[in-house]
């Protein structure tokens, strides 16, 4: 193995993981601003408030999205990972 395949291999590698963490990190990202928001309109500073609906809706995206994450890195490894050890 070269260091071209290498780099190339851990190119993919990182955009599969960014794929895989995209769709919670998005819905993290939007439940922090909308009970931000709600947060600072109310002058509520509790703080689970935060972090209960936060791990909520990340479970829920989670289940959701299992399918597709397993899917996805299922895929990279077999297209990948498994021939490159292979030496194919």
């Amino acid at each position: 193995m070269n260091e071209t395949v290498l780099f190339d291999m851990l190119r993919q590698a990182l955009l599969v993981s960014v794929r895989m963490s995209a769709p919670l990190l998005v819905v993290a990202l939007i439940a922090g601003v909308v009970i931000g928001l709600f947060q600072a309109l109310t002058s509520i500073q509790e703080m689970t408030l935060t972090f209960v609906p936060k791990v909520g809706l990340m479970l829920a995206v989670f289940w959701v999205t299992m399918s597709f994450m397993t899917t996805t890195l299922s895929d990279f490894y077999v297209g990948q990972v498994i021939p490159l050890i292979a030496g194919s």
